[in-house]
């Protein structure tokens, strides 16, 4: 059996790197993505421009700011630093298919049984730090016999211990070494050593297998991932590197610093497990047509895709997934890229069903010099379950009813948007103005039965009751004034007594309960009205709608 290998790889300047690939200009200037801790503002990523004007991560921002002048910041985007180190993932798919992300800017490989395949590990690391080079990123590797210590070496490979303020870490040098200080070669008295003994940056990188533990050995105690105040107390006692603890009794350990330093320390060294636990690939759905000859011709793109449409649905049928969003790409012959999306009201697989939403944006694509790659993607995708339909012919005629319904709204979203379609659901409130929800018609389900009110509802609501023109008394007016004209009452019926939500504080109905009437007026309008109490506000008559 193979000897487990596992690669680390850390970015540590993702977040700094992501913008630049975005923002190419910002490539020559000190750059800081900044993001807020508490009250302040600090840096999270530098760029390498920073970083070599002094500034450091965790840094606040105007001290950064009074250090380098000429600083340029951008604040921080988790989701698109996540949505990059997801790129990222996929990327180092090519070198192990075991990968694990370690948020916010690591990676983690298990390279056990892939190294022979790039020729030898050297080789992969070279390749590795070649890829990154050329995405211009910066990447620090560590590989090695368990996960503990590619971290590690990964971060802490070449780092000195610091030394702690109570200056028991002060180098000095006995008598009789400075005697024989003549006889050492040069370079061990501060000279440059020769070239032929200088080791490549990766190679210093990567621990043998079976040799974890002398690697780690000349490490700071940080690299074991131990919280910061067991590595002061471990620095108090002249504790600094990983190999200061290897020969230490674990049981004094375990009582002075706690479990955790010992389970990190056998973790880092093999002898307690750590398993690497990989996210599993999310599922694409993509095709793609590439034409010998370029087109543009409606015809000659509907014809294509035709062709791709089929091979979608095939592979969405297979793994029982329907698209909800199609995006079709088309590649033209200069090398530039025209796309459409289109949104499906429910969730499909099937080609009559979708070919009417795509079909209606190929007047809207710009073929330029001709199209001569054509691309369809299925960028949401939902679960589908078989359904079997069983009973009458009367249940058989409303699902066909409902499929017809689904078209027309994914055909009326194509050309309006899925937003601007909507329908009513019942809400749990009493309130007249929170009875109901406006909801997007092709993320919901039609209601069933619409729960009946206590009395009847306006046709009309107003967003705001208008106030009224009567007598302050409870007893329903003869006459009022309402919108500058009077009114005369024929009829009212009620009232209806509705009181606010104890539970919410909303301040159109801190005039307390409301009395609600349905009035009949000498012009033929049927209005509702209601007598505000006025609990803590002045009381009063409102409209707040009118019948049909």
């Amino acid at each position: 059996m193979p000897h487990r290998r596992i690669l680390s790889l850390w970015f540590p300047r993702l977040g700094a790197e992501r913008a630049i690939r975005a923002e190419p200009l910002l490539a020559d200037q000190p750059l800081a993505i900044v993001e807020q801790n508490g009250p302040a503002q600090v840096l999270s990523s530098l760029s390498l421009a920073a970083s070599e004007a002094g500034l450091h991560p965790g840094q606040s921002l105007r001290d950064a700011s009074a250090l380098c002048a000429g600083l340029v910041t951008r604040p921080r985007l988790t989701h698109r630093e996540t949505a990059f180190l997801d790129a990222l993932h996929r990327w180092a798919g090519k070198f192990s298919p075991w990968i694990a992300a370690e948020p916010p800017d690591s990676l983690v490989l298990d390279l056990t049984g892939c190294a022979h395949l790039f020729g030898g590990e050297p080789a992969l690391a070279e390749a590795v730090t070649q890829d990154c080079a050329d995405l211009g990123l910066t990447l620090r590797l560590g590989l090695a016999d368990t996960l503990g210590a590619a971290w590690a070496l990964a971060r802490y490979a070449g780092a000195a211990p610091g030394a702690h303020r109570t200056g028991d870490a002060i180098e000095q040098e006995a008598r009789a070494t400075r005697s024989r200080a003549g006889k050492r070669r040069h370079w061990e008295r501060g000279g440059a050593a020769p070239s032929a003994a200088r080791v490549p940056v990766a190679q210093g990188r990567i621990a043998p297998p079976g040799h974890g533990s002398k690697a780690l050995s000349p490490l700071p105690v940080a690299a074991l991932r131990v919280d910061p105040d067991t590595q002061a107390q471990l620095a108090r006692l002249g504790l600094r590197r990983i190999g200061d603890l290897l020969g230490q009794p674990r049981a004094g350990l375990a009582r002075r610093f706690g479990r955790g330093l010992v389970d990190r320390l056998d973790q880092a060294t093999g002898a307690a497990p750590e398993p690497l636990s990989p996210a599993a690939a999310p599922e694409r759905f993509a095709v793609r047509l590439s034409l010998p000859d370029p087109i543009g011709l409606r015809d000659d793109v509907e014809a294509a895709l035709d062709r791709l449409l089929e091979h979608l649905c095939a592979r969405l049928r297979a793994r029982a997934h329907g698209a909800r969003v199609l995006r079709l790409e088309a590649w033209r012959c200069d090398g530039t890229m025209s796309a459409r999306s289109v949104t499906s009201a429910v969730a499909s697989h099937d080609v009559p069903r979708l070919k009417p939403l795509l079909a209606m944006k190929l007047d809207d694509l710009d073929a330029g010099p001709g199209i001569d790659m054509l691309r369809l993607v299925a960028t949401r995708t939902e679960r589908i379950h078989d359904r079997v339909t069983a009973g009458h012919a009367e249940a058989a005629a409303r699902a066909s009813t409902s499929a017809a319904f689904e078209d027309l709204i994914g055909r009326l979203g194509a050309r309006l948007g899925m937003e601007t379609i909507t329908r009513r659901h019942p809400a749990q409130s009493h309130l007249p103005e929170k009875e109901a929800l406006t909801l997007a018609a092709a993320w919901s389900d039609p209601c069933g039965d619409w729960p009946a009110p206590p009395a009847p509802r306006p046709l009309t609501l107003w967003p705001l009751p208008e106030p009224v023109q009567a007598p302050d008394t409870p007893d329903p007016p003869a006459t009022f004034r309402w919108r500058g004209r009077d009114w005369t009452v024929e009829g009212a019926t009620g009232p209806e007594r509705i009181a606010a939500e104890w539970w919410l504080d909303d301040p159109a109905w801190r005039s307390g309960a409301r009395d609600y009437w349905r009035m009949e007026t000498n012009r033929g309008d049927r209005l509702w009205l209601f007598y505000a109490h006025g609990a803590g506000m002045s009381s009063g008559w409102f409209c707040h709608g009118a019948f049909p």
